[in-house]
């Protein structure tokens, strides 16, 4: 596998935002964000982060399995025919059914997201029949009752309104608020998508050295610690926390490359929306957790250079996603320099290229 270090790497003049920059509305304590169980406030039982010790909202006993397509996938439905998850061919991700918990950025937007899916990892790719494997039910049965962080709480963990930190035995800092990148001195519009530099990594957020499977050893940025750009912090979720290995190229290999149209083209997973070069229109094929990438440069149009990953319905009916962004300084699912909406003519609806199901 080529080999490269990871170092700054040249970037197409981003495009700037054409209108007026709608102000958002903060509701509650400027620079918050919330994270809770639905229908309970945040002392009840469930913490900032997302570790919660209620009772699991998931029904435990008999159920049965069914074959879709559009994706191949097999879907665990519930005695009453509920849908109790959904594992799609060639993906690692599963969403299950679970209590219901709603997610919102007061600094950012005054949208919420409410949403009963929790987004878990299996420890292979799924295939058809695997639901008859000794493995598989061993799995099943514990993730059913599971209220542990899953993705979308792993990744709040990280919301640049405000996050608490977390160190390891090692005194590493692997959690609390980040940041998109350093101040780039050579912008001054605060809500330019360079005003912050991107290149910083997974391991520039850490601020430990990397060892890659190819042999590659990087070195953090003193300047990056505690930063991530769009494609790092999916790198940081997806691989350092959740475990899908990443590697240190833009081409072909295991796991996760460093860039968004990389991980476009040659993750892992399946494409569930291939990039054709237009906008899609049917997000109905959609399911929480899936990265979606946006062609936002302006003299590149079809170039792939910013991804998120699909969060579900907000309050308001829209296609949300999260990502980390500059004018927001880091992850946020919130509308500063752009609504993070999938639908409608915004900024990134409009951008709108792909998506993957990891």
């Amino acid at each position: 596998m080529h080999s490269q270090h990871v170092g700054r790497r040249s970037q197409p003049n981003r495009r700037a935002l054409l209108g007026t920059i709608a102000g958002v509305a903060a509701a509650g304590v400027a620079g918050a964000f919330a994270w809770d169980r639905f229908g309970h406030d945040s002392g009840d039982d469930t913490t900032a982060d997302g570790t919660g010790t209620g009772a699991s909202a998931r029904p435990t006993g008999a159920h049965t399995f069914e074959r879709l397509s559009g994706p191949d996938r097999t879907v665990a439905r519930a005695a009453d025919g509920g849908t109790l998850a959904t594992f799609t061919d060639g993906a690692r991700t599963a969403v299950l059914t679970g209590p219901a918990r709603t997610f919102s950025e007061p600094r950012t937007t005054e949208a919420r997201v409410t949403t009963d899916a929790w987004v878990r990892l299996l420890p292979r790719e799924w295939q058809q029949g695997m639901e008859k494997s000794a493995w598989f039910k061993t799995w099943f049965r514990k993730a059913l009752v599971d209220t542990s962080p899953d993705v979308f709480a792993v990744a709040f963990q990280y919301s640049s309104a405000g996050a608490r930190d977390k160190r390891n035995a090692d005194g590493v800092r692997y959690a609390g608020t980040a940041h998109f990148g350093p101040r780039n001195s050579k912008v001054s519009n605060p809500l330019d998508f360079a005003y912050y530099d991107e290149q910083s990594d997974f391991f520039d957020y850490l601020g430990v050295p990397w060892d890659f499977p190819d042999g590659t050893r990087v070195q953090p940025e003193q300047a990056r610690y505690g930063c991530v750009d769009c494609s790092g912090f999916q790198r940081l979720v997806w691989g350092y926390r959740m475990g899908i290995p990443v590697h240190n190229t833009n081409t072909k290999g295991v796991g996760l490359p460093r860039r968004a149209y990389a991980i476009a083209a040659y993750g892992p997973g399946r494409l569930i929306i291939p990039q054709t070069d237009e906008r899609p229109t049917d997000l109905g094929v959609l399911q929480p957790g899936d990265l979606v990438f946006f062609a936002i440069i302006k003299d590149r149009p079809n170039f792939i250079d910013h991804v998120g990953f699909y969060m579900g319905l907000d309050d308001q009916g829209r296609h949300r996603f999260y990502s980390s962004r500059s004018a927001a300084n880091g992850p946020t699912m919130g509308d500063l320099s752009g609504h993070a909406l999938l639908d409608g003519t915004d900024f990134y609806a409009r951008g709108f290229r792909a998506a993957r199901r990891l």
